[in-house]
């Protein structure tokens, strides 16, 4: 991985507007990078239960970063939090999990930008591997998350 970006260029809130398949990140009000992504592949309505391929709506955190997802890169979103874990109770369900936001599998990844041409995941969100790669370096752990329709 690539040195560490200095302070006044890291994120310190993620938004991600579904309607319009982009991701923003920001520090205070400032806009620091916009980015084109793909969703799941039911990608209105928020996540209610496993299995369902919505991305979540709400406000969450990145809890994680895995060095080595299938996905290349991924930072996990805190999705599910209580209220949603209370709303699958109520629908007597599973709220489902491992949300997060993703490059893409080896074997996919010479698509690059063109696998936005279609929402493909289980509800996560994904960019190409090297936005992937720059966004790692722009999000610590503890980022806050804004999922809008």
């Amino acid at each position: 991985m690539a040195a560490a970006v200095p302070t006044e260029h890291q994120a310190d809130h993620i938004v991600i507007m579904k309607s319009k398949r982009t991701m923003t990140l920001m520090r205070g009000t400032q806009i620091l990078k916009t980015y084109s992504v793909a969703l799941g592949t039911v990608p209105i309505g928020a996540k209610e239960k496993q299995g369902d391929h919505k991305t979540p709506e709400g406000n969450y955190l990145i809890d994680a970063k895995s060095a080595h997802s299938q996905f290349h890169l991924a930072l996990h979103i805190s999705y599910p939090k209580a209220k949603d874990r209370e709303r699958a109770r109520k629908l007597g369900v599973s709220p489902g999990g491992d949300i997060m936001i993703h490059g893409l599998a080896s074997s996919f990844a010479f698509l690059g930008a063109l696998h936005r041409q279609t929402d493909w995941t289980d509800g996560c969100i994904a960019v190409t591997n090297p936005e992937i790669e720059e966004i790692w370096r722009m999000v610590p752990v503890g980022t806050t998350v804004e999922i809008r329709p």
